[in-house]
């Protein structure tokens, strides 16, 4: 019996478990939709699309017990229409809900 406990507790705790990189995954579509809607109105290009450059993880700044931070996820968007270019920065929240878009360069 204790077995059998054990073992379903270790299978539980890996079923739990998601890497970074599901993360960074799970958040993309809303981080491309987010940075596409601040970019179509700034282009004046209802058509334009979007894809990650770039993405990583960033730590808080503070990680202590009581004044704990919020892990982020950060995205470099491309976005491309009507013969413009640019990018656009969009930070998320893990295991939040929402980004925010900052302005690229251009």
């Amino acid at each position: 019996m204790n077995r059998t406990f054990l073992l379903g507790f270790a299978l539980v705790s890996l079923v739990g478990c998601v890497t970074d990189q599901q993360r960074l995954d799970k958040q993309e579509p809303q981080a491309v939709e987010t940075a596409l809607k601040r970019a179509r109105f700034e282009m004046n290009c209802p058509e334009a699309t979007g894809r990650a450059l770039s993405r990583e993880l960033i730590q808080p700044a503070i990680n202590a017990p009581r004044v704990g931070g919020v892990t982020r996820a950060e995205y470099t968007i491309g976005i491309e229409g009507c013969g413009k270019r640019t990018t656009s920065v969009v930070v998320c929240a893990i295991e939040g809900s929402g980004c925010f878009a900052a302005e690229g360069r251009r």
